[in-house]
């Protein structure tokens, strides 16, 4: 079984404003389509997912020249009412 959801972003103001409008953004497996994202989520956070907008994003390119570390994020927009606690800041 792989590892759908890697990690939750919350480190960008842009990221912190869109919380609070309901959509949330992770790091996802490179593999992983909007549906088993979709369930993933819903599955582990126990909400209702509206929406699942993706996009790949290319790392940064070393001094040693090295391939770029591409990843996936993730844009999960919840239903009217739904929040993930984990998200929670306290700041209402």
């Amino acid at each position: 079984m792989k590892t759908i959801i890697k990690k939750p972003l919350m480190a960008a103001e842009k990221a912190t404003e869109m919380m609070k409008n309901g959509t949330y953004t992770f790091e996802v497996d490179r593999k992983a389509t909007k549906v088993e994202i979709r369930e993933a989520v819903e599955k582990r956070f126990d909400v209702k997912v509206r929406s699942v907008k993706t996009l790949v994003c290319r790392g940064r390119v070393t001094k040693q020249r090295l391939k770029p570390r591409y990843w996936k994020k993730a844009y999960v927009s919840l239903k009217d009412g739904e929040q993930i606690k984990i998200f929670d800041t306290g700041a209402n």
